[in-house]
C-alpha cells in the first residue's frame, strides 16, 4: 500500500493526517501552538514550536492511522503564508515569526508601493495598495527596526521553507508562496529585483532561499535526523506544496478555469482560476503557474473570520456552537438591526487597509449573543460578497463557490454565504482541504499520477450543493448596501 504523511500548519495548530490513494483519511492529530499578539497589530509565533508539533502530530497520525511508518512514501504540507522567518546557518530563528496576520509593517507597505515598479501589477493592477502582510515589507520592517537581526539572517523566508530545511537540509522556497507574497513571477523574469533594489534590500536577495520549486516537485528526501524523529525511513519523498489556501484549491478539486474556491478558518481566501493574466484595482493576482501550471489564479481575502467567532468566545466565556447555531438559524436575517463590519484586524481586500477595524452597528439591550453571532456571520459574508463584486468588476466570474475549512462544519454559515453572495455553495466530501491538496500533492510527486488533474479525478470526491434561498437573497441586498457603507463612515471616525 502507498499512504502519504500531510501536514497542515494553521495559525492556532499543526495538524498532521495520513492518506491513501484513494484520497481516504485514516488519521488526524492536531497540536496547538501559541500566538503572541500585541498592541500594532503585532502577531507572532516561535518556529520551534512548528517543527515540535509537527513531529509530535505525524507520529500521533501515524499511530492512529494503524499503519506501518515503512509504507509512507512522501511528505506535502500547507502552511499559513506571509509567516516570515528569520534564520541562522542551522535553521534556528533569530526572532519569532512575523506571523501572516502581523500587519506592524504598514508604513514599509506604503513605501514598497512608492517605488511604482511594474511588479506592483500583482497589487490591483499597480494601483495598490500593497499589503502589510506580504513578504518585503515585512523583510524592509526587520532592516529598519532590527537591523542586527536582518544583517545576521542567513535566511529571511516562510513557515514553508522552515520546515523545509528541518526534514531535507535543503533551502527551497515555494513557487506557490513566493509567486502569491513574494512579488515573484514566473511569467516575467522571476524575483522582483527592481523592486528590491529600489528599497535597499539588495542584500535581501541573497537571504531568500536559492532554490525555487513548483507545487508537485520532489525538494528531496528526509535528512538521518529527520527521519530519526519521525520514526520514517530516510527515502521518504519530501514534496513541495505551499500556502495553505492554495493547496486548498487542489483539496476542493477547483483547477478549471472559471471555478472559485472560498478556503475558510480563521480567515477567509478566495482564488479564482483564469487562463489568462488579469490585473485590475481591488484584486490581488493574477500569479502565474502558483498551483497548476499554465494557468493563472486571481486572489480576495479576509484577515479575520473564524478569528472573530473565537474572538466572541475569549470575550465571553465560551460558546456552546451548537446552541447558538439553532437560536441564530432563528432569525431571519438581519440579526434584528445588526451589522458587523469584519475588519477585525484590517482589511485584505478589496480596500487592503491594514488600519481599518471592526464594527458592530445597531445594539440594542434587547440583543443576545446568538443575534451577535448571527451578525458576524452575515459580515463576513457581505466580506465575502465585497470580493466577488470586484472579480465581477475585474471582469472574472463564477456560478458557484466550492468551499472547505472550519465554515463548511456549520449549516447555518454555508447558507448564509450562499444567500449573500447569491450563487451556490458546494461542499466537497472532503472539507479539510489543504490536507486533501498536500495528499493529492504528496501522491503526484511519488509517481503515482501524471499530473496534479490527474491526482484530483482519483482523489477528491464531490459533496453536497447548497443553494441560495431567493427571500434571503432580496432581503441581505438592502443590508448588504448598508453594510458598504460602514468602512467609509468608520475610517472617517478612526482616522478623523
Amino acid at each position: 500500500m502507498a499512504y502519504f504523511l500531510t501536514a497542515d500548519g494553521g495559525t492556532e495548530s499543526l495538524r498532521a493526517r495520513i492518506y491513501d490513494l484513494t484520497g481516504a483519511e485514516l488519521g488526524s492529530v492536531a497540536v496547538p501552538y501559541q500566538t503572541t499578539f500585541s498592541a500594532g497589530a503585532r502577531a507572532e509565533q516561535d518556529p520551534a514550536d512548528w517543527w515540535a508539533n509537527f513531529v509530535r502530530a505525524a507520529r500521533g497520525a501515524i499511530a492512529e492511522a494503524g499503519i506501518d511508518a515503512a509504507e509512507i512514501e512522501a511528505i506535502a504540507y500547507a502552511t499559513t503564508c506571509c509567516s516570515v522567518v528569520a534564520l541562522d546557518q542551522d535553521g534556528q530563528a533569530l526572532r519569532p515569526a512575523l506571523i501572516w496576520m502581523d500587519v506592524r509593517a504598514n508604513e514599509e507597505a506604503d513605501l514598497v508601493l512608492a517605488t511604482g515598479d511594474p511588479a506592483l501589477c500583482l497589487n490591483g493592477g499597480g494601483q495598490g495598495p500593497v499589503s502589510a502582510e506580504w513578504m518585503i515589507p515585512k523583510a524592509l520592517w526587520l532592516k529598519r527596526n532590527e537591523p542586527e537581526v536582518f544583517d545576521r539572517a542567513h535566511r529571511i523566508c516562510e513557515y514553508q521553507d522552515y520546515l523545509t530545511y528541518h526534514l531535507t537540509g535543503e533551502w527551497a522556497a515555494s513557487l506557490d508562496n513566493v509567486g502569491l507574497r513574494w512579488h515573484y513571477r514566473n511569467d516575467a523574469g522571476g524575483w522582483a529585483e527592481t523592486l528590491v533594489r529600489a528599497l535597499g534590500l539588495e542584500a535581501l536577495l541573497d537571504k531568500w532561499p536559492p532554490r525555487v520549486v513548483a507545487p508537485g516537485e520532489v525538494i528531496g528526501t528526509l535528512t538521518r535526523r529527520a527521519a530519526e524523529e519521525l520514526g520514517l525511513r530516510p527515502s521518504v519523498k519530501v514534496v513541495q506544496g505551499g500556502a495553505d489556501a492554495l493547496i486548498g484549491m487542489i483539496g476542493l478539486g477547483v483547477s478549471q478555469p472559471g471555478q472559485l474556491a472560498l478556503i475558510t478558518g480563521s480567515s477567509h481566501l478566495q482564488f479564482g482560476v483564469t487562463k489568462a493574466p488579469l490585473n485590475a484595482p481591488g484584486v490581488w493576482g493574477s500569479y502565474a503557474d502558483i498551483v497548476y501550471p499554465g494557468r493563472y489564479i486571481v486572489e480576495g481575502g479576509q484577515t479575520s473570520t473564524g478569528s472573530i467567532i473565537n474572538w466572541l468566545g475569549r470575550l465571553t466565556g465560551g460558546l456552546d456552537y451548537d446552541e447558538l447555531n439553532t437560536r441564530a438559524a432563528a432569525l431571519e436575517p438581519g440579526a434584528e438591526g445588526l451589522i458587523v463590519q469584519d475588519h477585525f484586524q484590517g482589511n485584505r481586500t478589496p480596500y487592503t487597509d491594514p488600519l481599518s477595524r471592526g464594527a458592530i452597528v445597531g445594539l440594542t439591550l434587547a440583543h443576545e449573543k446568538h443575534h451577535i453571532f448571527r451578525a458576524i456571520m452575515e459580515g463576513i459574508g457581505f466580506g465575502t460578497r465585497a470580493i466577488l463584486d470586484a472579480f465581477d468588476r475585474a471582469g472574472y466570474t463564477s456560478s458557484e463557490m466550492t468551499v472547505g475549512g472550519g465554515a463548511a462544519a456549520s449549516d447555518l454559515w454555508l447558507q448564509i454565504h450562499a444567500d449573500t453572495s447569491g450563487i451556490p455553495v458546494r461542499v466537497p466530501a472532503s472539507p479539510d482541504a489543504p490536507s486533501t491538496g498536500s495528499a493529492v500533492l504528496a501522491a503526484h510527486g511519488s509517481g503515482h499520477f501524471d499530473t496534479i488533474d490527474d491526482g484530483i479525478a482519483a482523489m477528491v470526491h464531490p459533496g453536497r450543493l447548497i443553494e441560495p434561498i431567493p427571500a434571503n437573497v432580496a432581503r441581505y441586498e438592502d443590508i448588504y448596501r448598508r453594510y458598504l457603507a460602514l468602512y467609509p463612515a468608520s475610517k472617517q471616525v478612526l482616522n478623523g
